[in-house]
């Protein structure tokens, strides 16, 4: 066994910011490769709030049991701002030492990854980042735990609404989550036939809306799908409704999907790249890497420096952007 080896014996995991359908999974995978490494494993409940309340205790192969299918996180979450004060990040470092834990895993987003990257250059605790949200908005990895669940979760409820849609005449605009993500809108977009997407950025060209929502009509469609990025704030499409009808007399029903985004059962991609992350999260510590984070890159999973993972980003999907209008004439 190698230095390194003998020098880690437990590991702790946490998952912090928003929940996304596949936490668990990687949890799993955490757990249990540990086990087999001969590792301790303590589960630290509510993200960083529940590290410095010392809210942990040690998981067995039966505390991941049954969970790959469920959505959520069995550790829970929470979102921790006093996380950013040194002399808290000092009390969690603390704690660590005295719960015997030489190496944490977080499983979140980058305001997660930059806790992480603070207490390990502040007090030298080996720290892993896995990324971990439905928005896929992590820089220096073209994929994050989630946003395939919160797709299909989306898409499953668009084609539901175009049923209605068709049935009565009607537009709809559905919004989307991304507050400063276009992933889920351009993908949404795109495998539900919408005819227009709205990014979060867009400077909105409502005649461009209209005139593509009559053409539609002059072919014979009755029935249009918009989709819209939430942005800063739901209820962005009520105000897009209220333009549409007023300057360009198209009337239009709004439907914002929110929270469901979240949740349900994790799709297999979710399923296999988080069980991939998850073990590799493992090794990772294993080979002596104390500021790393797990991504996928072309479809390969690897460890990079945290710091290339400490930044939102809206680079995933864009090379997609405008394709849904394109294929909607």
């Amino acid at each position: 066994m190698s230095e390194t080896k003998r020098r880690i014996r437990t590991i702790g995991v946490l998952t912090s910011g928003g929940d996304s359908p596949g936490m668990n999974c990687a949890i799993r995978a955490i757990v249990r490769s540990s086990l087999r490494e001969g590792l301790k494993v303590y589960g630290i409940k509510r993200g960083y709030q529940g590290l410095i309340n010392n809210d942990m205790e040690e998981m067995t192969a039966s505390s991941v049991g049954n969970i790959i299918q469920r959505g959520g996180t069995i550790l829970y979450t929470s979102r921790c701002p006093e996380f950013k004060e040194k002399h808290v990040r000092e009390k969690a470092a603390q704690i660590l030492e005295d719960r015997g834990v030489d190496a944490l895993i977080v499983i979140g987003g980058d305001g997660s990854f930059k806790g992480a990257i603070a207490i390990n250059e502040d007090f030298g605790v080996p720290v892993i980042g896995i990324p971990g949200t439905i928005d896929n908005d992590i820089s220096g990895t073209d994929y994050t735990i989630g946003f395939d669940t919160a797709v299909q979760t989306a898409i499953e409820a668009v084609d539901k609404i175009r049923d209605t849609a068709q049935a009565n005449d009607r537009t709809f605009l559905i919004e989307v989550m991304g507050a400063r993500s276009s992933s889920i809108a351009i993908k949404v977009g795109i495998c539900s036939g919408a005819e227009n997407v709205l990014l979060n950025t867009d400077n909105i060209d409502y005649k461009q809306i209209s005139d593509d929502i009559r053409r539609g009509l002059r072919r014979g469609k009755n029935s249009s799908v918009v989709i819209i990025a939430e942005g800063e704030k739901p209820g962005r499409s009520y105000d897009v409704a209220h333009v549409l009808e007023d300057m360009h007399h198209i009337c239009s029903k709004v439907c914002i999907l929110g929270h469901i985004q979240r949740g349900g059962s994790p799709t297999p991609n979710d399923r296999f790249y988080a069980s991939i992350m998850g073990q590799t999260a493992v090794q990772s510590i294993l080979e002596g890497k104390t500021q790393n984070a797990i991504v996928v890159r072309e479809g390969k999973v690897m460890a990079v420096p945290l710091s290339d993972c400490s930044e939102k980003s809206d680079h995933a999907m864009n090379e997609f952007i405008g394709i849904a209008e394109l294929l909607s004439i």
